[in-house]
């Protein structure tokens, strides 16, 4: 199975993470697509999308996401497997946790993607999030935050994977 990260970065966390994602992936090649230089329909190449997306400020959308925020509703995402990490500061900004994260996820469902990857929201501490499942008790994919819990990410990382790996069959 053929497997893309697409990811936008602003202060350069996003780009870490997904270099970390590519490193530790071991089910196969990973290409990574920064949005600024990539089209998403880039996408329609592959099986398995990963979607990594910081949020700014007040729950707002990261400048290289706005860029193809539109091209997003344009692509077909059927008989694709998703995935999401998302990135945010929960104690700067608590009732926005994550939002981008749920916002682009909900574009994605929408034009057919199957979801794998959430993840608990236990180790965490804020107040709202656009990015969680109806019960509350997950997000919609990964959560990090590296400017309070920089210091759990790795093991985040890896254990999300080996979720992931299992849920798409690819362990």
């Amino acid at each position: 199975m053929k497997a893309a990260l697409f990811y936008g970065t602003t202060t350069g966390n996003t780009g870490d993470i997904a270099d970390k994602i590519k490193g530790s992936w071991d089910a196969g090649e990973l290409e990574l697509f920064d949005v600024a230089d990539s089209s998403l329909s880039a996408a329609k190449d592959f099986d398995i999308l990963i979607f990594a997306i910081p949020t700014w400020d007040y729950g707002e959308v990261q400048e290289d996401w706005l860029e193809v925020w539109n091209e997003v509703d344009q692509l077909d995402f059927s008989g694709k497997q998703a995935a999401f990490i998302g990135l945010g500061d929960q104690f700067g900004y608590p009732e926005w946790f994550v939002d981008a994260m749920g916002m682009l996820h909900d574009k994605i469902v929408a034009k057919g993607a199957e979801i794998v990857g959430h993840w608990s929201v236990e180790g965490y501490e804020f107040e709202e999030s656009k990015a969680l499942t109806d019960d509350k008790k997950h997000f919609i994919g990964l959560a990090l935050d590296e400017d309070w819990q920089r210091d759990q990410t790795d093991e985040r990382i890896s254990d999300w994977l080996d979720q992931v790996k299992l849920e798409l069959g690819v362990f």
